[in-house]
């Protein structure tokens, strides 16, 4: 009883090849289908998105793994996925390039205090979550923010504004008058 069991658990329904090859199919589609979807879907997620990416890995579960449903299965199925991952991360290191190709380019979300509403729309960002993901970052509101990128990972990085010279000379010119001001006060 207990060795048909553990049979049962641990005796492949498929053959090793097979196993390994599924994931490593599954793998290569995921990527190419997530770098069409768009930076948004790799980290500016809303419930929507978490949903989709969630039912997607139900979806593809049976694509990996097939008829078997043994222990011995899924540990050769998770060990190709990570063993894939690790590969394919070690060879973009010492391929820009291919990297580049793959996961693409950063883009500028706004430049010089100004909001690129077609670029938002392209990647599917509402105001709304704009300002909130630089709310997150420290900001009160977007009048602070001098440029916002969106990072080919997903995130966004905001770049406060910086005074002009102009103003940091009139901030400068205000203070010591002020200090004049006081100096003659206790005078």
């Amino acid at each position: 009883m207990l060795i048909t069991l553990l049979h049962d658990m641990f005796a492949l329904g498929v053959p090793v090849a097979e196993k390994v090859l599924r994931p490593i199919v599954v793998y290569l589609f995921l990527i190419v289908i997530l770098r069409l979807a768009g930076k948004r879907e790799l980290a500016q997620l809303n419930p929507f998105d978490l949903v989709v990416l969630l039912t997607i890995s139900n979806t593809v579960q049976n694509a990996i793994i097939g008829e078997d449903n043994s222990v011995t299965g899924g540990l050769i199925g998770a060990a190709t996925l990570i063993l894939v991952n690790h590969i394919v991360v070690r060879y973009l290191y010492s391929h820009e390039r291919l990297e580049q190709l793959i996961v693409g380019d950063e883009d500028v979300l706004m430049d010089r205090g100004q909001i690129l509403i077609d670029r938002l729309k392209r990647e599917l960002i509402t105001v709304g979550e704009f300002e909130a993901a630089a709310h997150k970052q420290g900001f009160a509101s977007l009048d602070e923010v001098d440029r916002a990128i969106l990072e080919p990972g997903g995130s966004i990085c905001f770049f406060a504004k910086k005074p002009t010279p102009e103003t940091q000379r009139h901030s400068e010119v205000i203070s010591r008058l002020d200090a004049i001001l006081a100096q003659l006060a206790r005078s």
